[in-house]
């Protein structure tokens, strides 16, 4: 299996921009969609943008114009672009990849925005 582990994480002031990676061990080609999820804490874990291997992409509501997932197929890694961010993107993003379903997880990484 491929394995997902995500990077770029960390404490950020709001209205800041941070960029996380996920970089897969294999072929990112074995994978028809690949996402981007996040949990709070108390609340479910929920899908933030994905992105399919025909480029089709989508995006919660609440990222909407200010997160963009994109990727580099040379590098086999997946990014998430999050700019303007806000204390209610605090969470543990996690990558995610799958052939129809989201089937292969990263460990996470912790996004945390201050006040």
């Amino acid at each position: 299996q491929v394995r997902l582990v995500e990077s770029g994480g960390g404490l950020v002031q709001t209205g800041g921009s941070l960029r996380l990676s996920c970089a897969a061990s294999g072929s990112i080609f074995s994978f028809n969609v690949m996402g981007w999820f996040r949990q709070a804490p108390g609340k479910q874990r929920e899908l933030v943008a994905l992105l399919t291997s025909g480029g089709r992409t989508d995006y919660a509501d609440s990222v909407k114009g200010r997160f963009t997932i994109s990727r580099d197929n040379a590098k086999n890694t997946v990014y998430l672009q999050m700019n303007s961010l806000k204390p209610d993107d605090t969470a543990v993003y996690y990558c995610a990849s799958g052939r129809g379903v989201f089937d292969n997880w990263g460990q996470g990484t912790q996004v945390t925005v201050s006040l």
